[in-house]
């Protein structure tokens, strides 16, 4: 016999059907109602046990977090807070779960304890619901990028390369970490180690993406990054994955087209495909902000937030134009920011973001033509020697969630930059020689993944939206 989702029970019509369903006790009251869900839905099903039929060491092992077999007949239900019920016909206790043990009670936790039971968290409404938002959106990624001609690429996770010369990486050996081979300057002999030279773990996929764009035209990368930043705030994580897109022939409007398109498509997708989980979370956030000080408070609602991104068309707005507005702007002048804004040049704060987003233009925002010195080498050059073809796309809540620009496309100039940046060409000769081999104008970004689930989900900490995050001095589970 069929084993039915408690998604399906709910929304298929089944009235009077036996049906096979099999999950986990959320409660169990007066002996008689079972709460089962089995993570397909934020609804749980009630499964109604005639008691005095039911041997009483079943009953007892009818506990919170136990995992159930239950058969029976599915009917309209008289009571509040459902529309339909199973008859219970026959039970089997296919899990038990001691009760005074299992540490997921349906009472309220905090979503610091939670994260230290990371394991067992997705048996909550909360973390059910922010992962099966964060499953959609992945899916909705891959969707969008596949109906729009693009090829999926696996950059390498191990890499001799620094794509955002930031030195903050993970190294990756095999070597004897007590008594590492030697030179004769006493620095580690790595032409020895696995791979014949030093390795790390990538920040990002973008670089070997280029490559595979110069051939096959429109390409992305949805992968695991990794950042040795000992930063332990709630916008950091070690761990975590990276959409990046990279399309030749496409130029910097291009790619802020490109993107606006996206965020659009992979938020119209959860709109309709995530209501229920959706709205549990509006309720979640809504509850939350009730217990934070007025100038604290968001704005906006979860799903009106959706809708200011979706319904929006994104304001394009220069670096130099931003400036000037920040410098004087009242919370600059009465030096309200905690980073005053005083000349051109400044590395924008979220706090600047936010307020051109929230206060200033009331609108998603895009950030354009950056000071070089501020940004990436592989960023094109502007004719004024300066600026560089970067954007950044601007949310409300949260500040920058895309980064990305047009690509250095001309070799001269991409090598002058390297030296620059005392980058070893040596290192990068690869990328150099894409530059030499059928040059062309090309662009992509990178979006980190959790900052969006973060946006989508209304939750405030980035740990909370991956499933088990990797922060300094925790690597549990």
């Amino acid at each position: 016999m069929k084993v039915y989702s408690v998604k399906d029970l709910l929304v298929k019509d089944l009235l009077l059907q036996e049906v096979n369903v099999k999950g986990w006790v959320r409660t169990f009251r007066s002996n008689r109602f079972i709460a089962l869900n089995d993570g397909s839905t934020i609804h749980n099903i009630q499964c109604v046990v005639d008691f005095e039929d039911t041997p009483e060491d079943v009953l007892k092992r009818i506990t919170t977090g136990a995992a159930l077999h239950i058969r029976g007949t599915l009917v309209e239900s008289s009571g509040k807070g459902q529309t339909v019920e199973i008859q219970v016909k026959q039970l089997d206790v296919l899990g038990d779960s001691h009760p005074d043990e299992y540490p997921i009670q349906p009472k309220k936790h905090s979503l610091e304890f939670l994260r230290e039971k990371a394991h067992l968290r997705t048996r909550t409404n909360t973390f059910g619901a922010v992962m099966r938002v964060r499953s959609a959106l992945s899916f909705a990624v891959h969707r969008y990028f596949q109906h729009n001609g693009f090829n999926y690429v696996n950059t390498p996770i191990i890499t001799g390369s620094d794509a955002e010369g930031a030195g903050e990486m993970f190294r990756v050996t095999a070597l004897d970490a007590k008594n590492p081979p030697l030179n004769d300057d006493g620095s580690v002999n790595y032409k020895e180690d696995f791979f014949g030279k030093e390795t790390n773990l990538t920040v990002s996929g973008q670089l070997e993406a280029e490559a595979y764009a110069m051939s096959l035209g429109k390409v992305y990368t949805f992968g695991p990054t990794f950042r040795a930043e000992n930063s332990n705030t709630s916008r950091h994580l070690a761990e975590f994955w990276m959409i990046e897109p990279e399309v030749a022939f496409m130029d910097l409007d291009g790619n802020m087209d490109l993107a606006e398109d996206f965020i659009k498509y992979v938020v119209r997708y959860i709109l309709e495909h995530c209501k229920d989980d959706l709205e549990f979370l509006e309720k979640r956030l809504l509850d939350e902000e009730k217990t934070k000080p007025k100038n604290e408070r968001s704005d906006m609602a979860l799903t009106e937030k959706l809708h200011f991104v979706l319904d929006n068309n994104f304001k394009r707005v220069s670096y130099t134009e931003a400036i000037d507005i920040l410098k004087n702007c009242k919370p600059n002048k009465k030096k309200k920011f905690q980073y005053i804004i005083e000349e051109w040049g400044a590395d924008l704060q979220s706090e600047h973001e936010r307020y051109l987003v929230e206060k200033h233009f009331k609108c998603p925002v895009i950030l354009f033509d950056y000071p070089a010195k501020i940004k990436a080498f592989y960023m094109r050059l502007n004719d004024d020697g300066k600026t560089v073809r970067a954007m950044d796309i601007l949310f409300p809540g949260i500040g920058e969630i895309v980064g990305g620009s047009q690509r250095e496309e001309r070799y001269d100039v991409l090598l002058e930059k390297v030296k620059a940046m005392g980058i070893d060409e040596k290192e990068l000769w690869w990328y150099l020689d894409l530059r030499k081999y059928g040059t062309a104008i090309h662009s992509g970004f990178g979006l980190g993944f959790e900052r969006l689930v973060l946006f989508a989900t209304g939750m405030t900490n980035i740990r909370d939206v991956i499933p088990f995050p990797r922060t300094p001095q925790s690597a549990e589970f």
